[in-house]
């Protein structure tokens, strides 16, 4: 299948659809991909035709370049768009926006980090389901550092990947954690050689677009919904969800390859 290129409205983003997986790239490696306004405006547009895209089955997040992910948010920046109270609402704005277009993605999402993974940067990869590291990546929220404060959203995912006491360490010391470190906090799923990084997230991202695209979805959701406060959840949307898996023709399917001792082959209907 012929990958097909996204207008993203800027050349530091690159987003692509390749045989089932959405690829969005933070694409400034001279400034270990840095995230800029201009970057961050380019997300929802492209987390929005992942999500409207049926070919899409599966989203990977990378940097460009081998040595950062993304290095955290541009600095150069915060002196016009983050310290005036006016210029700070602006930002908070736009940041909702990106926010509110990774919340309405219900397709799994896998980070490929190498290098550096600070600040946004870390951010960024808590919004995906899996994280795959290289080994010599490294981990950090400079907020702490900077002066800057620290916004509840941002703490609360922290919070519930690696728990609180490890949230208070990343947060108040702004030091550096190693890929070791990383994982075994439970900051990242695996780490892997660097030159191995690629293809076991290729591995990984076609072997779950390979599998029943509305079961993988009812289980995003429901994990997602078991992340919030038990008052706030949506259980009928969940049971609603797991209810189309069994109405579905990939629910027969299913049983069909199985009793055929063949590999299924989903439609996401």
């Amino acid at each position: 299948m012929t990958a097909t290129e996204l207008d993203t409205g800027t050349p530091k983003m690159l987003a692509r659809v390749d045989d089932g997986i959405g690829w969005m790239i933070y694409n400034n490696p001279e400034r270990h991909n840095a995230m800029s306004v201009e970057m961050q405006l380019a997300v929802p547009r492209i987390l929005t035709r992942f999500q409207q895209d049926p070919d899409v089955r599966i989203v990977v997040i990378a940097g460009a370049g081998e040595r950062a992910f993304v290095s955290g948010a541009d600095i150069s920046e915060f002196g016009a768009r983050r310290t005036s109270v006016e210029a700070r609402a602006d930002y908070d704005a736009r940041m909702a926006e990106t926010w509110s277009a990774w919340r309405a993605l219900d397709k799994p999402v896998i980070a490929m980090i190498r290098g550096y993974c600070m600040g946004f940067g870390l951010l960024a990869a808590l919004q995906a389901d899996i994280r795959i590291a290289a080994e010599g990546s490294e981990y950090a929220v400079p907020a702490a550092r900077l002066g800057l404060g620290y916004a509840f959203g941002g703490v609360e995912q922290l919070v519930a990947v690696v728990g609180a006491s490890w949230t208070a360490e990343i947060l108040f010391s702004a030091r550096r954690l190693s890929a070791a470190e990383a994982l075994h906090i439970g900051l990242v799923n695996r780490v892997v050689p660097a030159d191995q990084l690629e293809a076991e997230v290729l591995d990984l991202a076609r072997t779950i677009a390979a599998n029943a695209p509305l079961t993988v979805r009812a289980c995003k959701v429901a994990i997602r919904e078991a992340m919030r406060p038990p008052a706030d959840r949506d259980r009928e949307l969940v049971a609603e969800l797991v209810e189309a898996c069994f109405r579905s023709a990939d629910y027969l399917e299913g049983q069909a390859a199985f009793a055929e001792k063949r590999d299924p082959r989903f439609r996401g209907e």
